[in-house]
């Protein structure tokens, strides 16, 4: 089922978690088609692909890959997502310096070698304000992106 032109249900609630029941309600649907209209924002925007790794999880997968219950993911408004040829700094620098709704943009275990990933999330309800914040995770904690 689609949910926007680039990304289905089936992309947004993947995990390799096959063994565990990953079926979002009503609700994290209608999230998940705000989280997908989102992206598609996003992908204008950077002009590339996008490559989704985790988005909805239940509360199940979200244990399982050690996440806290506040985490969005498990709401449907949130998405962990690659693109091809960016690095998640300049993923993460295009999202700040855009005029797009963002609740959340966070690097992740990026390194200065590779790697990494970049967490995307809008507000937890259609009618929240987006906070609009940048931050970094990593081995070294939280803190916010310079």
């Amino acid at each position: 089922m689609n949910l926007s032109p680039n990304f289905t249900l089936a992309e947004l609630t993947h995990t390799d978690h096959r063994d565990l029941e990953n079926i979002p309600n009503e609700t994290e649907i209608k999230n998940l088609y705000r989280l997908a209209e989102f992206l598609e924002q996003v992908r204008d925007l950077l002009a590339r692909p996008i490559l989704v790794s985790s988005a909805f999880r239940s509360k199940a997968v979200n244990d399982a890959v050690g996440s806290k219950d506040t985490s969005q993911h498990r709401l449907g408004c949130a998405a962990d997502i690659r693109v091809i040829g960016m690095t998640p700094d300049e993923v993460v620098r295009a999202i700040i310096d855009s005029d797009l709704p963002y609740d959340q943009v966070i690097r992740e275990f990026a390194t200065p070698t590779g790697g990494g990933w970049t967490h995307v999330s809008i507000p937890n309800t259609p009618v929240a304000v987006a906070r609009g914040q940048a931050l970094i995770i990593d081995k070294s904690g939280t803190r916010a992106f310079a």
